[in-house]
């Protein structure tokens, strides 16, 4: 069995409660940091831990957080981003409706480090029940006196404030996140100059990750040597994997950065194996922004290597051969999957989020969703592949935000590794995906 930090009393009766959270050792984090810790070790624990960011770029926490400026005289800020939107990806999600304390737990103590007096969590719109459960744990910290003047007589203050966004994706995107947050239309902004500098009403910003914010806490409590010791290499700690498509147990699993690939979608512990004894096809393993892999670069690496659930392997091999792991979004297709359905679900996704401020992004996702349809529709030619992937290198890198790159790197990897799918309907001026429906159909009859 794992390890895990984060979901460990998960299964205990009541544990969204204040009380029963902190009969089972919640707020530890905050009474060792104010009491027994500076602001600036607990940066430097969150350093040693090697805590990367969970929310899909992976970027060092610890190193984010000493690139807060910090002026004398101006406030600053941490915003926690919970506008969990990547298709495929609902681990927040059973984190804050579970054990939403953990998340504000982590608020305090890294706002604590990063001399925050007020935070917010921006959450989506979708998740305005989750909302709910936040702000009620939020009351009840307040009156325990875990938020508010003089946390448990520190000389720290504290408020936190829970935001709900209006549905958008694009506001998963820190700095259209931040000016949502403001109250103006969620475009993202030109950087630099970047949130840690100007940020939230133009003041120094952090901006994490749910998943993150909520590591900080057993990060806090055991040290940041003894987190690092779980993991391999630079993928230190556990991870939340959100597990579904045509798999056994779908569900969110806490793992330890380091099992592979194949343990995790095979094993009963995780998801049990593929749904109706089919055969594995492909996989989408870190939400649907990420490069789609086939079965045999999915389980081995092009070296031949067995392919772990970390960001290193991963992503052995760039595009080439690798993906990456990204916000955890694991999604796992059987052998009569459709590659080119799924990408024109995803393709049209996309279209639908860009927020339109930039030519390539706007134009571009439209366009590869109307040649996406021919191929539905049976009435692609071949060339039409091609044009696929003219148009999707022509967005890739050429936005303001990473939606460019979001709605391009699907296109170009399904072709890479799929384009006999896309050959073949072309051919044959069909596309005949009934059959496989009406299977699923019956079999979940």
């Amino acid at each position: 069995m794992g390890r895990k930090l984060l979901l460990h009393n998960d299964h205990v009766p009541g544990i969204h409660t204040l009380d029963v959270y902190r009969a089972n050792g919640g707020y530890a984090s905050v009474e060792k940091a104010l009491k027994t810790m500076t602001p600036d070790q607990v940066t430097d624990e969150v350093k040693k831990s090697g805590l990367r960011g969970r929310g899909g770029a992976g970027f060092p926490t610890g190193m984010k957080w000493s690139f807060l400026a910090k002026p004398e005289g101006v406030p600053r800020y941490l915003v926690c981003n919970a506008d969990e939107s990547e298709p495929g990806t609902f681990k927040d999600r059973y984190l804050m409706e579970h054990i939403p304390h953990a998340l504000i737990e982590g608020m305090i103590t890294a706002s604590y480090a990063l001399g925050a007096r007020k935070s917010y969590i921006y959450i989506r719109g979708e998740y305005f029940y989750v909302s709910r459960i936040l702000e009620q744990a939020i009351d009840e910290a307040y009156a325990a006196g875990l938020l508010g003047e003089n946390i448990m007589g520190s000389g720290f203050s504290h408020d936190c404030y829970v935001q709900v966004g209006a549905g958008a994706y694009i506001c998963g995107e820190e700095t259209a996140l931040l000016e949502s947050l403001e109250g103006k239309r969620g475009n993202p902004r030109i950087k630099p100059p970047f949130p840690a500098v100007a940020g939230l009403y133009g003041c120094p910003t952090v901006v994490n990750n749910v998943e993150t914010i909520a590591a900080v806490v057993p990060i806090v409590n055991m040290g940041g040597e003894e987190y690092a010791k779980i993991g391999v290499g630079k993928s230190t700690g556990t991870k939340l994997i959100s597990a579904s498509g045509h798999i056994n147990k779908p569900g969110v699993y806490e793992i330890e950065l380091g099992i592979t690939v194949e343990e995790f979608i095979y094993s009963e512990q995780y998801c049990g194996g593929i749904r109706n004894s089919k055969k594995l096809k492909a996989v989408v393993a870190g939400g649907s922004s990420v490069p789609i892999l086939p079965t045999d670069l999915i389980l081995k690496t092009a070296k031949g290597e067995p392919r772990l659930m970390t960001y290193e392997s991963l992503s052995d091999g760039g595009f080439q051969t690798g993906t990456m792991l990204g916000s955890g979004g694991f999604i796992v297709m059987d052998e009569d999957t459709s590659i080119v359905k799924n990408l024109f679900t995803f393709s049209r996704f996309y279209h639908h989020e860009s927020c339109g401020q930039c030519s390539p992004c706007r134009e571009g996702t439209g366009w590869m969703e109307k040649i996406l349809k021919k191929f539905l529709d049976g009435t692609a030619v071949e060339s039409d592949v091609d044009l696929l992937w003219d148009i999707q290198s022509k967005i890739e890198g050429k936005t303001i935000c990473p939606l460019g790159e979001a709605a391009a790197w699907p296109v170009a990897a399904a072709i890479r590794h799929f384009r006999h799918e896309f050959e073949e309907i072309a051919k044959k001026k069909k596309f005949n995906d009934v059959s496989h429906y009406e299977r699923l159909r019956k079999a979940n009859a």
